[in-house]
C-alpha cells in the first residue's frame, strides 16, 4: 500500500534545521568540520556574474536558499546541496581549498551588478595572486562590508543520523536535479565520489582509455558534459544489475551505480570496460556499435547499440575470448544482428526506455552467446 511505503520511507529520514552566520560556516570549513569533497569542485562553475549576484544579495540582505548537509559518523557535516553558493563565498574570501588539496585557490574578483555597480573589481583583500586584474585596479572591500557578509545568516538543513547513505544520495540528486549547474551524469559522478572515490576514479580511468572512447565515438564537446562517463556507467549497470521493469530508467541507472560503488573498489569495473571495449575496438573501432545496413555501418552510436552489443558481449565475455577467433565471431554476429526482425522493435518511435531495455539487454545477451 502507498501509505505503508510512505510510512516506511519517512522512518529513514531524520532532519534538523539551524540558522547560521556565514562566518560560522566559513569557520567550520576552515576547521574541516564542514566537508566539501575536493573532487566536487570540478563541477563548481558559476560564472563571475552569478558569483557577483550572490554577493550582491548578501550585501542587500536578500534571504539566501538553505544549504543541506549530511551529519557523518564523526559528527562533521558533508555538504550535499549548496556547493555553488558556499564555494562562491569561500573563493571570494580566498579560503577555498584547491581540488588537489595543495593550498587554496586564487581569490575571485567581482563585477558590477544592477543594484551595486561599484562591485566592479571588488575583492575581499587586495592580492597580487588574483589573475588578470592588477593590484592597482582592485577595490578592497572594507572591514564593515566584510562584517556584513560574515554576519549574514543562511538556513542549514541537516540530514541527521540515523538517516542512511541511500537517503543522502537521493536527497543530493533531487535537490540538484532541477538546477542547470550539473547534468544527470555529473550528479552521478558526485554520488560515486560520496560513496567510494576509488570506484569513481577506476571507472573514470577506464572511460578515458582510447579503446572505450574510440568505440563510443564521443565528440570532444560531449566529454566536457561527461557523456563518456554516462555511457560507461550505463554499460556497467546494464551488465551487472538486473532491471525489474518498474523503476524509471534514469532511476534504475542511479540505483545501479550506487549499488556497484558500494560493493567494489572499481577494479572489476575497470577490467570489464577495458576487456570488453578492447575487443569491440578490434572489431570495427568507432563503427562497432553503429547499425549495419547494406554492407556498411550507418547512423550514430546510441543507447541501443550500447545495450545490444556492448552489454551483450560483456555478459558473454569469457566464453567469447576463449574462442579461436573472438574478433571474427563478434563481427559476424553484429552484421547478422541488424537484419533480425526483433531489432526493428528496439527503435520504434515513442518506445519507452523502460520497455526498450527489457528487450535489448536480454536479446543481446542471448545473441552473443557462443
Amino acid at each position: 500500500m502507498l501509505t505503508d511505503e510512505i510510512a516506511s520511507a519517512q522512518r529513514t529520514v531524520k532532519t534538523d534545521a539551524y540558522q547560521m552566520s556565514i562566518g560560522e560556516i566559513v569557520s567550520m570549513y576552515d576547521n574541516r568540520e564542514l566537508v566539501i569533497d575536493p573532487e566536487f569542485q570540478r563541477y563548481f562553475r558559476w560564472n563571475i556574474g552569478q558569483k557577483s549576484k550572490l554577493v550582491e544579495s548578501i550585501l542587500l540582505g536578500i534571504p539566501l536558499p538553505s544549504i543541506f548537509v549530511f551529519e557523518r559518523g564523526d559528527s562533521t557535516w558533508e555538504l550535499i546541496d549548496g556547493l555553488q553558493r558556499v564555494s562562491t563565498i569561500l573563493e571570494f574570501m580566498g579560503k577555498l581549498r584547491s581540488p588537489n588539496g595543495n593550498g587554496t585557490q586564487p581569490a575571485s574578483i567581482l563585477e558590477g551588478t544592477k543594484y551595486l555597480p561599484s562591485l566592479h573589481n571588488a575583492v575581499w583583500e587586495v592580492s597580487g595572486l588574483i589573475p588578470d586584474v592588477p593590484v592597482e585596479s582592485q577595490r578592497e572591500m572594507g572591514k564593515n562590508l566584510q562584517l556584513t557578509i560574515r554576519r549574514a545568516r543562511i538556513g542549514v538543513e541537516i540530514l541527521k543520523r540515523p538517516s542512511d547513505d541511500q537517503t543522502k544520495f537521493d536527497l543530493f540528486q533531487r535537490l540538484n536535479a532541477g538546477g542547470t549547474q550539473a547534468n544527470p551524469q555529473e550528479l552521478r559522478n558526485c554520488i560515486m565520489l560520496m560513496i567510494n572515490g576509488e570506484f569513481y576514479r577506476a571507472v573514470k580511468a577506464a572511460a578515458e582509455q582510447q579503446p572505450f572512447q574510440a568505440v563510443v565515438a564521443v565528440a570532444e564537446e560531449h566529454i566536457e558534459r561527461q557523456r563518456h562517463m554516462e555511457l560507461a556507467v550505463r554499460f556497467l549497470v546494464h551488465t551487472s544489475v538486473p532491471y525489474d521493469g518498474i523503476l524509471d530508467v534514469e532511476e534504475y541507472i542511479d540505483h545501479g551505480v550506487v549499488t556497484l560503488a558500494a560493493a567494489s573498489n572499481g577494479s572489476a569495473a575497470h577490467d570489464l570496460i577495458n576487456r570488453t571495449f578492447g575487443l569491440l575496438n578490434s572489431v570495427d573501432g568507432g563503427d562497432t556499435l553503429r547499425r549495419f545496413e547494406n554492407g556498411h555501418h550507418v547512423g550514430r552510436v546510441g543507447l541501443v547499440g550500447l545495450e545490444l552489443i556492448a552489454v551483450g558481449v560483456a555478459k558473454n565475455l569469457d566464453p567469447i575470448l576463449a574462442l579461436a577467433a573472438p574478433t571474427d565471431f563478434v563481427r559476424g554476429k553484429i552484421r547478422r544482428l541488424w537484419i533480425q526482425p526483433e531489432t526493428m522493435t528496439f527503435t520504434s518511435p515513442g518506445l519507452r526506455g523502460t520497455t526498450r531495455i527489457q528487450r535489448t539487454v536480454p536479446f543481446g545477451e542471448a545473441w552473443f552467446r557462443p
